[in-house]
């Protein structure tokens, strides 16, 4: 944030509050030379600087001579947006006392309790959920606070947004549900989590991509295992391959043994006519190669075909 102002005064109530020194904002003030709103070039108001900088009696004293607790920075963030991101509980109950709006969005969407989701801040989640902020709002690119929550692995903060009712299935606009990102992620506590409250497994996102998918891509071994368990599609997807063509181009070994041990096919096929085998052949991953044709030398697992097609219908 600038403090760069044209105003002297200005200029030097809007450093009072930032370094939080309480005497000269006051001395400043009392002038009656400055407008206790007034704003740098970014739109930045005394008071959203005291905020995002922890100065609890700035933020008062800036309160009781009038400072609106609503005033927006151009990129549309608030005093609120930035206490809530620095989790500062007594500064984010300040605010809510004197009447800052709740769900003000900064310019691509995202809210107080969005910030405070992403940063894990749990006693400033529960305060704004108590003072009625939208636990369902969506960002731009219709994100949710749980789906930032699942992105960023904050487990515990998780549950609570369940016990709240947060909807686990609320997707963004590019189909990628709150399971997607966390598989995606590597977050295997949270997959878990969603899964218990009935989170979609098979939620497929706009690329045609599962959860499996991407966890399998991504080689997070603890995700798969917990996927695993309620039984997600392992045949051919949307996006033309499967979990293990997934697992086996990208040289993840134990993800393909665990695939492998859940029942795909070995011999199943892509929408380019390759099995698992064959793809991590070309990709140099010989090692993944030799492990899939042991297993189906020792496990007799090929899949019964139809006019030389494997047969993925479920």
């Amino acid at each position: 944030m600038s403090v760069k102002k044209d105003m002297p005064s200005d200029q030097q109530l809007h450093l009072a509050a930032l370094q939080g020194n309480l005497e000269e904002l006051k001395k400043v003030l009392d002038t009656g030379k400055v407008h206790v709103d007034c704003k740098d070039k970014e739109g930045t108001t005394p008071l959203i600087l005291a905020a995002a900088n922890n100065h609890v009696q700035c933020v008062r004293e800036l309160l009781d001579q009038g400072a609106d607790p609503s005033a927006r920075r151009l990129t549309g963030t608030s005093a609120l947006f930035f206490a809530a991101q620095g989790g500062f509980l007594e500064i984010v109950n300040i605010l809510l006392e004197h009447g800052a709006a709740i769900d003000l969005p900064s310019y691509d969407g995202g809210t107080p309790l969005f910030v405070a989701c992403q940063c894990n801040h749990q006693d400033v989640v529960e305060e704004l959920l108590a003072h009625g902020a939208d636990i369902h709002s969506q960002m731009i690119d219709g994100a949710t606070p749980l789906f930032i929550t699942a992105q960023n692995g904050h487990s515990k903060l998780l549950k609570f947004l369940i016990s709240q009712e947060a909807d686990v299935n609320l997707r963004r606009k590019d189909d990628a549900s709150a399971l997607w990102i966390a598989a995606q992620m590597g977050h295997s506590q949270v997959a878990r989590e969603l899964l218990h409250a009935g989170a979609e497994i098979d939620a497929v996102r706009e690329d045609g991509a599962t959860p499996l998918f991407k966890a399998c891509h991504k080689g997070h071994a603890e995700v798969v295992d917990e996927l695993l368990k309620h039984h997600p599609n392992l045949g051919v997807l949307k996006n033309g391959e499967t979990a293990l063509h997934a697992a086996a181009l990208f040289g993840h070994l134990k993800v393909v043994s665990q695939l492998l041990g859940a029942g795909v096919p070995v011999e199943i096929k892509n929408r380019e006519g390759q099995t698992a085998a064959e793809l991590a052949s070309e990709a140099g991953y010989d090692y993944i190669t030799r492990f899939i044709e042991n297993f189906l030398r020792t496990n007799d697992a090929s899949l019964p075909t139809m006019n030389g097609q494997v047969d993925t219908e479920v």
